[in-house]
């Protein structure tokens, strides 16, 4: 458990810093691959329970989120991009925040259970631990390679998505979940590498900070390779159909291209990382564009 802040008492808090707890940007990249794993489904499921599917899988990284600032709100108050947060901003004591958190974890499981499936439950369940205490709690004050095991806590959605809709598991879902594994090494050390300040104020081993730039740069050229191999992998094991393969060819073609460059430069005194930051920025519109794209290639080609 890490140290409890020496900040002044928390002042009472409203409905947008709960909001905040729960990472609504983060969320939306979450419900959307959720959303079209649940899509992209062979079998049709009811709106309705398509709804609270998809309303339980936002409510659990919320969940996720919250439990996650509640024990890094130490971390959270050293770097200057948390740093106003509502716990370290003194917004929210850390009780709220806990109980917030459990509340939102237990609330989502018993309605996907008693709404959908017991497979989907379990896998919800397995994203919310896993993010809470393999991710959170042992990995990130741990190891450099923290973002890489903990990555898995955010591929879990489409399996998610998948089972509501089928009540079981089968090759493309566990694709897409790979997919999204191998994806956030090179996403988020991209944004590590221009924020490498912050980390090591905080005294998180991020792989800029303890193994160094040139490194780092190569481990995001290498984890890019699998990422795509994952990505095109459906379409020649026929799961998917031309407009999801040709798609996938093309967005993978230019984060390829964006990945090659960071990995191949050398950062001087005064870079603005514009290259780290285009990758950044791109690997998040890439994850739309593609799981829109599969999406697509199941309801229109």
């Amino acid at each position: 458990m890490p140290s409890t802040l020496t900040s002044p008492a928390a002042l009472p808090a409203d409905w947008r810093d709960f909001l905040a707890l729960t990472k609504p940007r983060v969320l939306t990249l979450v419900v959307f691959t959720g959303l079209c794993g649940m899509l992209a489904a062979p079998m049709p499921i009811h709106p309705v329970l398509g709804f609270t599917a998809i309303l339980c899988i936002t409510l659990g990284a919320g969940a996720a989120g919250a439990l996650n600032q509640w024990y890094e709100a130490d971390l959270d108050a050293k770097m200057r991009r948390t740093a106003a947060r509502p716990l370290p901003a003194g917004r929210m004591d850390r009780q709220s925040a806990l109980h917030f958190g459990v509340g939102l974890a237990c609330f989502s499981l018993c309605l996907m259970y008693f709404a959908l499936n017991l497979t989907a439950t379990i896998i919800l369940a397995v994203s919310i631990l896993f993010y809470v205490f393999i991710y959170t709690i042992w990995l990130k004050r741990r190891t450099p390679q923290n973002i890489v095991i903990g990555g898995a806590a955010g591929a879990f959605p489409p399996l998610i998505g998948w089972a509501a809709a089928t009540g079981d598991v089968a090759l493309l879902p566990v694709l897409l979940f790979a997919l999204i594994f191998l994806w956030t090494p090179p996403h988020f050390w991209a944004l590590a590498l221009f924020v490498k300040t912050d980390y090591a104020n905080a005294g998180v081993p991020m792989l800029p900070v303890v193994a160094g730039e040139r490194v780092t740069r190569t481990q995001i050229g290498l984890y890019t390779i699998p990422m795509i191999a994952a990505a095109i992998a459906p379409w020649p094991l026929g799961l998917v159909g031309a407009l999801y393969g040709w798609s996938a060819v093309t967005l993978n073609a230019l984060f390829l291209a964006l990945a090659v460059q960071v990995a191949t430069r050398r950062s001087v005194p005064g870079d603005t990382m514009a290259p780290e930051k285009r990758l950044f920025k791109y690997s998040i519109l890439y994850l739309f564009l593609i799981f829109g794209a599969l999406v697509a290639d199941r309801w229109f080609a």
